[in-house]
């Protein structure tokens, strides 16, 4: 089905592109199919086996209206076992409105189903060629999130100006929210959770700066979220709740002729009010780093190695005090995860790209479900996976 899958959508990519490139029409499209296996947990599935559930499949076209406004989107289908709902969604589609432009100023609105454009690689991460690892560090990049994260629907703003003496800026702000499937509510909340999961309100801003004749860039975003859990009145084992995530991203990205080095730290407080029983609290703050360097050892191969660390909760490190809480249901390890990552890239032609990566990685705190944890499942502190992606672009 999913090989049928990615004939279908190239061969329709194929030709779209064909016919509609012009001056105001932009068709293009990309096209992934990968392995992957896990051993020590259900990141992609239950049995552990080799799975292909690695797929990316997705059309992107924008068309100017005007000098000043355009039209974009991208539909994509995804398959990535556990990691998120698979199918077909509708990553953005939007209005771009050029409100103002000279040498110096850039001002751009946009409405409709915005990206989001606030993290390192939050923008980037729906097309598989454009991101630097097959899996993205999962402390900032939780993929149980993909979907509520790589936009939104409502506005954004974003305003890019040059100084002859400071260098670029970039300013980001957006607000909206995203919808949530009924399996995408499972993923996050638990296949006992038989409600609705809500996102209802979603304000973020960001700031880069790049300063002048530099190859460093730095930037600081902020992320205030709220969501809603409805349960249903029969058969539910929770009641409704209420969600605030809260996050503070600083990031650093150096891009020279060969060595590419990143880094991002977050700060991140959860609060989660009821779900449980009545007048239930919990509010807590995790804290996660990860610094990736990438070596374009010649214009086909590219290396990559990356570190990364993360805590559910900052002041529970060991995870100790979240297991007592749960009466040993909850191991110590879901309270934090750690990743060593090594992985290469080859690029077999102009548009076609082969790569493979390894990762080794103690704890579960970014495993789904998030709210109620599956040990019987993840009964592993320490755990492994390694994947190849196949990916074509046009």
């Amino acid at each position: 089905m999913r090989t049928l899958l990615i004939l279908n959508m190239t061969s329709v990519g194929l030709m779209m592109s064909g016919y509609c490139q012009g001056e105001n029409f932009q068709v293009h499209g990309f096209a992934a199919q990968g392995i992957i296996d896990v051993n020590g947990s259900n990141y992609v599935n239950d049995d552990g086996a080799l799975s292909t559930e690695l797929t990316e499949i997705g059309l992107n076209a924008s068309y100017s209206l005007t000098q000043t406004l355009r039209l974009a989107g991208q539909i994509v289908y995804l398959d990535g076992g556990n990691r998120y709902d698979d199918g077909v969604r509708v990553d953005y589609a939007l209005l771009d409105w050029s409100a103002y432009s000279n040498e110096n100023w850039q001002v751009n609105f946009y409405l409709g189903r915005y990206k989001n454009y606030h993290w390192l690689y939050s923008s980037t991460r729906d097309i598989p060629f454009t991101r630097p690892s097959i899996i993205l560090p999962q402390s900032v990049y939780f993929d149980g999130f993909r979907d509520i994260s790589v936009g939104a629907d409502g506005g954004a703003l974003k305003i890019s100006h040059s100084s002859d003496t400071l260098g670029n800026f970039d300013f980001n702000i957006s607000t909206g929210s995203s919808s949530i499937s009924n399996e995408q509510t499972k993923i996050v909340m638990g296949d006992f959770a038989l409600g609705e999961m809500k996102h209802s309100y979603d304000l973020q801003t960001s700031l880069y700066w790049q300063p002048l004749l530099s190859s460093w860039r730095f930037g600081l975003a902020l992320l205030d979220s709220d969501f809603e859990y409805e349960a249903v009145a029969q058969g539910d084992m929770f009641i409704d709740a209420d969600i605030t995530l809260q996050r503070v991203i600083a990031n650093v990205l150096y891009e020279g002729e060969n060595w590419e080095f990143s880094g991002e730290v977050l700060q991140e407080r959860f609060v989660l009010e009821d779900f449980y029983f009545d007048n239930f609290h919990r509010d807590s703050i995790g804290q996660g780093i990860y610094v990736q360097s990438r070596y374009k050892v010649n214009s086909d191969l590219t290396l990559l190695a990356r570190y990364e660390r993360y805590y559910a909760n900052k002041d529970d490190r060991s995870g100790r005090e979240l297991e007592a809480s749960t009466g040993g249901f909850v191991p110590n390890y879901f309270g934090y995860q750690h990743d060593a990552t090594l992985g290469l890239s080859y690029d077999l032609a102009d548009n076609l790209r082969l790569q493979f990566e390894y990762h080794y990685i103690e704890g579960a705190a970014r495993l789904t479900p998030v709210i109620l944890p599956n040990p019987e499942v993840n009964d592993n502190e320490s755990w492994q996976l390694w994947a190849m992606h196949l990916m074509y672009w046009f």
